[in-house]
């Protein structure tokens, strides 16, 4: 099955420092989280089969306080991940299926007239299915982008302005929105401002043969496997607040700002697939996951500090939605990936090498 290793940030090492540990009053605190990560990983791979790449990329997104986007085709178990995780966390869960004649009101909610206890009408917030925790955007490529629109301000700032009065949203606040690839009928790409407020990208792809035959001993039999709540609100904030704290050398960090500039066509970095085939280069929030991506990646390999390797392992998730190809790599079958990996093999890990 194709999967996407850049999403698995377990299996990142360090390469451009010593081992150095955690200090002492953090290592209860990156051992817990060791320990959540992999219990609700665990409760997951009760109902998903394969995709191990696709659940880690889920899981750093949700720690590190940023929301994914899946792309595949449909029948892939896409809504089965968000569904798991949900159900794997005790956190509110709304599901939203986004159909061309779903409206901006339908998702934030809508002011309406309602007759208090008292026999007055009054005007009154009725909160939509964004209110939630966990918020899974299904098939979200498949509404206008008018409406598309709408979860803009709820996945950056945390809230939703409606007739001139703001409502903060529940927190932990976590959007996974799933899409069908954009060359099927009925679909609408998403516009850039949108894209750039996912996290990660995650291109989920087929089962093996003998992934198939686990699938269907799971969901063809009379037994059922279940999931356990194993994580509750308080304790989601306070690893996102922990994976903040771990160090980044400023070498490293630079690295992540050279990946970046890399992606622009006219900067100083760009390598030769960039300036031939990228329209549009990567914004600075692409350099903040980066970075926060890697700090997940070094509390789960129990260091105090963000490697060279944690970044490239994070770069095409990371990175991949944020670029715009231009006609000419539309026309020739380049795909964002192809141009990423070659700053990955060639951008030197010092601006002095």
């Amino acid at each position: 099955m194709s999967q996407d290793p850049a999403s698995t940030p377990a299996a990142a090492t360090a390469s451009d420092g010593d081992d150095e540990q955690l200090p002492e009053d953090l290592i209860e605190q990156a051992d817990r989280f060791r320990n959540a990560y992999s219990t609700v990983r665990e409760q997951i791979t009760h109902v998903m089969v394969g995709q191990d790449a696709i659940v880690d990329g889920v899981l750093t997104c949700l720690f590190a306080g940023g929301h994914a986007l899946l792309e595949g085709m449909p029948g892939l178990g896409k809504t089965l991940l968000i569904r798991s995780l949900a159900r794997a966390l005790s956190l509110k869960f709304n599901r939203v299926q986004f159909t061309p004649d779903l409206m901006p009101a339908d998702i934030t909610g809508t002011t309406i007239v309602a007759e208090s206890a008292e026999g007055h009408r009054e005007f009154r917030f009725q909160k939509g299915p964004i209110f939630a925790q966990i918020v899974l955007a299904d098939e979200i490529n498949r509404a206008t982008p008018k409406t598309q629109s709408a979860l803009l301000e709820a996945m950056q700032e945390r809230s939703v302005t409606v007739a001139g009065t703001t409502h903060p949203m529940p927190r932990p606040f976590f959007v996974m929105a799933t899409q069908n690839p954009i060359e099927q009928e009925g679909t609408y790409p998403l516009p850039e401002a949108q894209l750039d407020r996912f996290f990660y990208k995650l291109l989920v792809g087929y089962a093996t043969r003998e992934q198939m035959h686990e699938i269907l001993d799971r969901t063809t039999r009379a037994v059922e496997p279940g999931i356990e709540p194993v994580l509750d609100a308080q304790s989601i904030l306070g690893y996102q607040k922990l994976v903040r704290q771990v160090l980044i050398a400023p070498h490293v960090q630079d690295y992540a700002i050279r990946c970046v500039l890399a992606t622009h066509p006219e900067g100083d970095y760009a390598t030769r697939l960039v300036k031939q085939y990228l329209r549009y280069g990567a914004s600075p929030r692409a350099a903040q996951t980066l970075v926060l991506s890697g700090k997940v990646a070094a509390l789960l390999a129990g260091r105090s500090h963000v490697s060279i390797d944690d970044l490239r392992a994070a770069l095409l998730p990371a990175l991949r939605h944020r670029v715009i190809l231009n006609f000419e790599a539309q026309a020739e079958g380049f795909t964002p990936d192809m141009i990423l990996e070659e700053i990955i093999d060639t951008l030197p890990v010092d601006e002095a090498a």
